[in-house]
C-alpha cells in the first residue's frame, strides 16, 4: 500500500513503462536477467534493468537504457519520490523502487527488465498489472522469517507475480513448489513454459544444448561459471524465445553475461597483487541452495586445495550453506562483515563450519585471512563467500585503493 500510494502521488509510473519482464526466484534471479539483458542488447535493443542489492555502488541497482543511472539523475528521482511522500512512511527498498519506475518511465527503451527483491506477492517490484513476460527461476530455502517455513509457502510467495493471461517461464523446480505455481497458474489462464516439460537445457560435449518446440539450438558453454549456470541460461533463453529474439540474441545470452560475485574469478586489484600465487574467487552465495552450486562449480574445477574466506549474516541457514561445501574445502577462515550490523560473529562462524566438517579458523579481515592463507599455502585456490554484503566490501577494497 506504500508503493502504491507513492506511485499515485508520482504520476503512476508504472503504467508507462517500456514492456515488463518480471524475475522472482530464491537463487538464479539475476544471473538469468544478466543473460536476457544481453541476449536483447546483442539485437540492439534498449534494456532497462533494476537489480538488487548492489555491490559496491549503489547505481548499480538503476539501469537506464544500458547505462547506470547518473549521479544527478538519480538525485533528482531520489528527490522528487522523497517531495512526494512527504511524512508519510516507507522503507528504503520501496522508495528506491518507486525511483527506479519514475526513471525507466521517462527514458525510452524496448523492455525493462524487473527483478524482485523479497519473495514476490508483496515486493515492492509487483506493481505492473500487465508485464510481457514474468520467469520464476529456481525457488528454495531462504528468507523463511517473511516468506514462510515450507517449500509451497515460499512458492507461492514467488508465485505472485503470475498475472492473468502473462506468460511465464519456470525454472527447474522441487514438485512442491512446482505444484504451487501451476496452480496458480492455471487461476490466472497464465501459460507456463516450465523445465523439462517446455524446454530443456544441458551441457553436452563442450557445448550447450537448448531445445524446445521451436527446434534445437547448439551454443557455447555460459560465461557465467557453474554448472546452475546451464539451466539459468535455459530461462534466458525461454524468454528470448518467447520474445521473438533470434540467433544473435541466443549466442550473446550465454556469452557476454555480467553478474558480479557469482563465481568471479579476481585477477586484477589489490588483494590478488597481495597474493600472486593464488587462484582468487568470488562468491555472493548464501543461502543452501547456492552453498549447492558452489560445489557444483567446484567439484568441476581442476583439482587444487581450495580454501575459503566467510562471513555470513545473523539471519542465514549457515549450516544449510556449509554442509555442501565441506567436500571441498581443505580449510575455511571465518571474518566479520565489515560495516555491516547484522554480521554473524567470526567465531560463530568458525564454529558451524567445524560443525558441517570444515576445519575452520577466524581471522580479523579478508586481507588478514587470505596473507595467512598465502604463507601457508601459497599456490591454493581461495573462495570468498558467504554473502552479498561481504561480496560488495571484497569488491569496493579491491577497486578503491587499485594502482
Amino acid at each position: 500500500d506504500r508503493v502504491w500510494r507513492l506511485l499515485a502521488a508520482l504520476g503512476h509510473p508504472e503504467r508507462d513503462l517500456p514492456p515488463v519482464i518480471h524475475i522472482a526466484g530464491t537463487n538464479g534471479k539475476g544471473s538469468t536477467l544478466a543473460m536476457i539483458r544481453a541476449g536483447l542488447e546483442a539485437e540492439g535493443k534498449r534494456v532497462h534493468a533494476y537489480t538488487s542489492p548492489h555491490l559496491a555502488r549503489f547505481h548499480e541497482r538503476i539501469r537506464l537504457a544500458g547505462q547506470l543511472i547518473s549521479e544527478p539523475d538519480l538525485t533528482a528521482v531520489l528527490d522528487e519520490c522523497y517531495a512526494a511522500n512527504g511524512k508519510e512512511p516507507i522503507t528504503y527498498f520501496e522508495i528506491t523502487t518507486c525511483a527506479a519506475l519514475l526513471a525507466f518511465a521517462r527514458t525510452p527503451a524496448d523492455y525493462t527488465l524487473l527483478e524482485v527483491g523479497l519473495g514476490g506477492r508483496l515486493d515492492a517490484t509487483n506493481v505492473v498489472d500487465r508485464p510481457a513476460l514474468t520467469v520464476i527461476t529456481p525457488v528454495s530455502y531462504d528468507h523463511q522469517q517473511y516468506l514462510g517455513e515450507t517449500l509451497a509457502a515460499i512458492a507461492g510467495e514467488k508465485a505472485g507475480i503470475l498475472k492473468r493471461l502473462t506468460p511465464c517461464v519456470v525454472g527447474p523446480q522441487e514438485e512442491a513448489a512446482l505444484d504451487v505455481i501451476e496452480a496458480r497458474a492455471a487461476r490466472l489462464g497464465a501459460p507456463l513454459l516450465v523445465h523439462r516439460q517446455h524446454w530443456h537445457a544441458f551441457a553436452e560435449r563442450g557445448r550447450l544444448t537448448y531445445q524446445d518446440e521451436r527446434g534445437l539450438l547448439d551454443l557455447p558453454l555460459p560465461n557465467l561459471p557453474g554448472p546452475h549456470q546451464i539451466e539459468n541460461a535455459g530461462a534466458a533463453l525461454a524468454a528470448l524465445r518467447h520474445l521473438g529474439a533470434g540467433e544473435a540474441a541466443f549466442d550473446a545470452a550465454v556469452s557476454r553475461a555480467d553478474w558480479p560475485a557469482r563465481m568471479q574469478r579476481l585477477r586484477d586489484g589489490p588483494l590478488p597483487a597481495a597474493a600472486p600465487g593464488i587462484e582468487l574467487w568470488l562468491d555472493g552465495g548464501h543461502n543452501p541452495a547456492a552453498g549447492q552450486a558452489i560445489a557444483g562449480t567446484l567439484a568441476q574445477m581442476p583439482a587444487r586445495p581450495t580454501w575459503a574466506i566467510c562471513g555470513m549474516l545473523n539471519t542465514k541457514d549457515v549450516a544449510g550453506f556449509m554442509t555442501p561445501l565441506a567436500a571441498h574445502l581443505q580449510r575455511l577462515l571465518a571474518v566479520s562483515i565489515p560495516g555491516e550490523a547484522n554480521t554473524l560473529p567470526a567465531d560463530t562462524t568458525a564454529e558451524a563450519a567445524t560443525r558441517a566438517g570444515i576445519p575452520a579458523e577466524t581471522a580479523p579481515s579478508v586481507e588478514a585471512a587470505l596473507a595467512t592463507i598465502a604463507a601457508r599455502d601459497p599456490a591454493a585456490r581461495v573462495l570468498i563467500c558467504g554473502s552479498l554484503y561481504l561480496a560488495g566490501s571484497v569488491l569496493r577494497a579491491n577497486t578503491a585503493t587499485a594502482p
